[in-house]
């Protein structure tokens, strides 16, 4: 017979929605739920809105990932331009992405600016954001690692890792409750920090204490999704000086019309 979370864990799965959400992380979400909700019924509802929450709401339109890998892989065949264009069409399906495009060719080269020889990047809850690599001041050898909750999107990113000859992989990871060990120069926390105290109000602290970065790059969304800014910048400014008071990390700040930026110095 199965169990409550077993059967939550089905359920929701079968939802077209979060069909491609990490199993693992739809039964944390869920085990959660079914130990405060009155009913079943009720943890399934919230457990779905959960998930929303974390990545259902950055997803406005269902991407046809096949169609998008044959768009990048059509693009390699003209100039640096042409796959740049291709790129910002896909990432344009993307929330987060989406959001950062009309700021994308200032957003990494200020941000990362002065930095040594990026060699590794290491990209947390990373949505389309690897697409952006042309964007990056990266090391042309840079091994980038992305890690999502969702299956097809990772397997997309692999595909378009594999036709772009980008070393790195792209894989499915709960990464509040897998911890990132993996050394690397860079790590990129783009408005990933707010979505994972949503989870887990440890969730933070515990990332970063696992982290083995030599530099963070951390974002916070300057409007909420719909375009409101309601104090969001200095409410998760304060937020983030909370989160790493006592760490003794170098921080730098950069404000761009809807997003918040630090650049993190830690002691690796």
């Amino acid at each position: 017979m199965m169990s409550d979370l077993d059967k939550l864990v089905t359920a929701v799965s079968q939802s077209p929605k979060y069909q491609h959400v990490s199993p693992a992380l739809i039964r944390r979400v869920g085990a959660a739920e079914l130990a405060k909700r009155r009913s079943y019924k009720e943890a399934v509802k919230a457990t779905k809105n959960k998930l929303h929450q974390v990545g259902g709401a950055y997803q406005d339109v269902r991407i046809d990932y096949d169609w998008a890998l044959a768009l990048l892989q059509e693009s390699q065949r003209g100039g640096a331009e042409a796959r740049r264009e291709a790129l910002a069409e896909v990432m344009r399906l993307h929330t987060s992405t989406r959001e950062r495009l009309p700021i994308l060719d200032r957003f990494y080269t200020e941000t990362l600016a002065g930095l040594p020889p990026i060699h590794s990047v290491l990209d947390v809850a990373c949505g389309l954001n690897p697409l952006a690599r042309d964007w990056m001041p990266l090391a042309a050898d840079a091994v980038y690692l992305a890690y999502d909750i969702y299956e097809d999107m990772m397997a997309f990113l692999g595909g378009y890792f594999a036709l772009a000859g980008i070393p790195g992989k792209a894989e499915v990871r709960d990464v509040a409750a897998e911890p990132l060990v993996e050394p690397v120069d860079l790590a990129l926390l783009l408005k990933t920090l707010p979505v994972l105290a949503q989870i887990d109000k440890t969730a933070v602290p515990r990332l970063l204490d696992s982290l083995q970065a030599r530099y963070l790059l951390v974002s916070f969304p300057a409007k909420s999704l719909g375009g409101r800014q309601k104090g969001m910048a200095e409410n998760y400014e304060a937020q983030f000086a909370g989160w790493i008071e006592g760490r003794g990390w170098a921080v730098e700040k950069f404000s761009f019309e809807n997003e918040l930026a630090f650049l993190v110095e830690t002691n690796l």
